[in-house]
């Protein structure tokens, strides 16, 4: 088999693993099953902190024996996850599915991109990443139109359908061509880590997209509603709101179109500064068709950065360790996310135009970045 159907094939996979059917109504069904809010926040943190520790020796695993057999490990226990979710009926039970979705992602991260940018040619493989992760925006944008339907039925119903398409996906992995890294030359674990923090510039550029990353997760899944409400938007079209932002994010597998024309550095400048203007924007206005337009450009921004950073980390790397220098960054990344967040909890305490000054001022810190990385770069 060719290394091209690697590609097609994680497609496929990722399309199936975004029909999380349960997704609008994940903590009403925990709620259900006996969990409090507080137990739910306690279980997420803790999966937060395994995630980061599992990231650079899953990225070292995939290394030394290889990206499929890390993929089928890594999609069968995602897989697993789901069954587990769906016989949970306590605390106990709940944690074990997050200890269960933990060891996956951080298997995936890192290991999914070294795989598809090891099957393409480097200058395909910007596009190739924006479709991946259309695939799985469209997978997502699909399952919450059939949530209305499923829902009808129960809530547990939603929660037994997502194990189809779960498990179909780890059947797939099992398709796939490992790549051939053996001839490129590999450091140890420690040597490793140690040349993904040497690469200041692209340190940077990880910070920056972090950053950018953690605000627009803040707005587009926590502060939205509350916007919505102080906009006068009935809560009755949030189903439809949600949607519209599937589709927005969809505009990933365009990246690539706009990078060619402006260039790496010049378009996500653009998508910086995009996501400032907005995140200002929500600070100051009750308008429902601003609030509505503005957080659909914040998702559409980050959608189209996304596959970008990815192709220019992955240009930045030399050597058999890829997947352990992606994950490396992707816990960078985590760390980075995981103490804004506690910053823009924190605001949105106190209001919700706090938390959006806050994300604004993260959008600001990162189009700062992204500029000494531009100049540093410029210098080499």
């Amino acid at each position: 088999m060719d290394k091209k159907a690697n590609v097609y094939l994680m497609y496929m996979i990722a399309f199936l693993q975004g029909f999380v059917f349960y997704g609008p109504i994940a903590t009403l069904y925990r709620q259900s099953r006996g969990l409090s809010l507080s137990d739910i926040f306690l279980i997420e943190s803790i999966s937060w902190i395994l995630m980061i520790l599992f990231e650079i020796p899953w990225g070292w695993f995939a290394d030394r024996f290889g990206y499929k057999k890390t993929l089928v490990i890594s999609n069968f226990v995602f897989f697993l996850s789901k069954i587990v979710f769906y016989k949970a009926h306590s605390f106990g039970i709940f944690f074990l599915e997050r200890v269960l979705i933990s060891v996956s992602c951080a298997g995936l991260s890192g290991c999914d991109a070294a795989l598809l940018f090891s099957s393409v040619k480097p200058e395909e493989s910007q596009k190739v990443f924006g479709r991946y992760q259309a695939f799985s925006n469209g997978g997502y944008l699909i399952a919450s139109l059939l949530f209305s339907v499923l829902i009808r039925q129960s809530m547990d119903s939603t929660v037994f359908w997502t194990i189809i398409p779960y498990a179909l996906a780890a059947a797939l992995t099992c398709f796939l061509k490992d790549v051939d890294t053996q001839k490129e030359e590999r450091s140890g674990f420690f040597r490793s880590l140690k040349r993904a923090f040497e690469n200041r510039g692209i340190i940077l550029l990880v910070i920056s997209f972090a950053l950018i990353n953690e605000a627009v997760q803040a707005v587009s899944v926590f502060l939205n509603q509350s916007q919505y409400l102080r906009s006068g938007i009935d809560i009755g079209y949030f189903g439809v709101l949600a949607v519209l932002m599937q589709f927005v994010r969809l505009s990933s597998a365009r990246a690539y179109q706009f990078s060619i024309r402006l260039g790496e550095n010049r378009a996500l400048g653009a998508l910086y500064i995009a996501a400032v203007l907005c995140c200002i924007t929500l600070v100051f206005t009750s308008n429902g068709a601003l609030t509505v337009l503005s957080v659909a450009v914040l998702c559409g921004s980050a959608a189209m950065a996304s596959p970008i950073v990815l192709d220019m980390q992955n240009k930045s790397i030399t050597g058999g360790d890829r997947a352990t220098l992606l994950s490396a960054f992707a816990m960078l990344g985590d760390l980075i996310a995981a103490g804004a967040n506690v910053g823009i909890g924190w605001a949105a305490d106190i209001s919700t135009p706090i938390a959006f000054a806050v994300c604004a001022g993260m959008c600001v810190c990162a189009f700062l970045l992204l500029l000494i990385y531009n100049k540093a770069e410029d210098t080499l």
